[in-house]
């Protein structure tokens, strides 16, 4: 049985070229840095990147730690925003890896504000720890994109400061849609990056790494300890090839079905949408109806054949990407509807 699985973008099946460019893929030792396709893939998402280097990881947590890593030295400080994937979703990795102290704030709507950050930056004073880095999102885990002007804001600030920027672009390029902008455009706002290749580019595993050629080579190293010595992965690189190649090309249609769930979503009775959904590829609505009803509408679903995850805060997350189709949504709020 087939199911339409509107969970996340991470669900996203390898294509058929990924399939036949991972079997025909020419591999090496990636340890040894002799495997011709990682190679490509590195050089081609630096230049894409705007940035002297990149790295091929196998996750996109791994590529966030690695960049807190490079920036870092035990007892330091990362300001960062409460609600972020690094807070949040990376089981306290920071602090294990890195030995350093995180500073959560909390912004309006998720969207960064330099006067705080500036307020957060330690003085220089014995007793308090050293302000090492601040960590970006864009596209944000709540779905929503940071304009460039205040991403340059806070590397503006940073630079001022002698401060690193990492930024975990997990949605990288469905920000840079949003924002008519070249990918370019955000990246040259931080240092480092994180972006990855299996959410809503398709790829089966992997993210990037990319900055100039020195934090990279710290990076591989730590990369190394980590386990992240990959041998022949040439033939999951030759799936992140396609992925920039092609898959980035078609993101856009992504958002437009996004668009038309939201549309169709509004339809409905009983059916709130939150004011600014959606920027990327996610649509959050909530549901008025009793609370049983919203804590049993992920199994009925499911029994209809459809994926999705539990009411959270902000209501029900739904996000479209390669393996959703318009015909798919069409069923979704047939289904929605008869339930409700």
């Amino acid at each position: 049985m087939r199911y339409i699985d509107l969970r996340s973008d991470t669900v996203t099946q390898p294509t058929r070229e990924m399939r036949e460019a991972m079997y025909n893929a020419v591999v090496g030792d990636d340890v040894y840095g002799d495997d011709p396709t990682v190679n490509r893939l590195e050089k081609m998402a630096a230049d894409m990147l705007g940035k002297e280097a990149a790295l091929f990881l196998p996750s996109g947590t791994m590529a966030n730690q690695i960049g807190v890593m490079c920036h870092t030295s035990r007892g330091d400080e990362v300001i960062l925003s409460g609600d972020c994937h690094i807070f949040i979703h990376e089981v306290g990795g920071v602090a294990v890896l890195s030995g350093a102290n995180l500073r959560p704030l909390s912004f309006p709507r998720g969207i960064y504000d330099p006067v705080m950050i500036e307020k957060a930056i330690r003085p220089a004073d014995i007793h308090q720890p050293r302000t090492a880095l601040i960590c970006l999102e864009n596209a944000l885990s709540n779905g929503r994109v940071v304009p460039i002007e205040i991403m340059a804001a806070v590397y503006n600030l940073a630079k001022q400061k002698d401060i690193a920027v990492h930024l975990d672009g997990a949605r990288l390029f469905n920000a840079a849609i949003a924002l008519g902008v070249d990918v370019r455009e955000i990246s040259k706002n931080c240092d480092t990056l994180s972006c990855c290749l299996s959410k809503g580019l398709a790829a089966p595993v992997g993210s990037l790494l990319a900055g100039d050629a020195a934090t990279i080579e710290r990076a591989r190293k730590y990369r190394k300890m980590l386990g992240g010595g990959m041998r022949q992965c040439g033939v999951l690189a030759a799936a992140g090839i396609i992925a920039l190649e092609e898959m980035v090309k078609r993101l856009p249609e992504d958002h437009d079905n996004a668009k038309y769930l939201a549309k169709r979503l509004a339809e409905l009775a009983g059916v709130e949408m939150e004011e600014d959904s959606p920027q990327i590829n996610m649509v959050f609505f909530k549901l008025h109806r009793t609370s049983e009803f919203i804590e049993t509408l992920p199994a009925k679903l499911l029994e209809k054949g459809i994926k999705i995850n539990e009411a959270g805060q902000r209501g029900f997350r739904l996000v479209t990407s390669n393996e959703v189709c318009r015909e798919d949504i069409d069923y979704f709020i047939e289904a929605l509807n008869d339930l409700c």
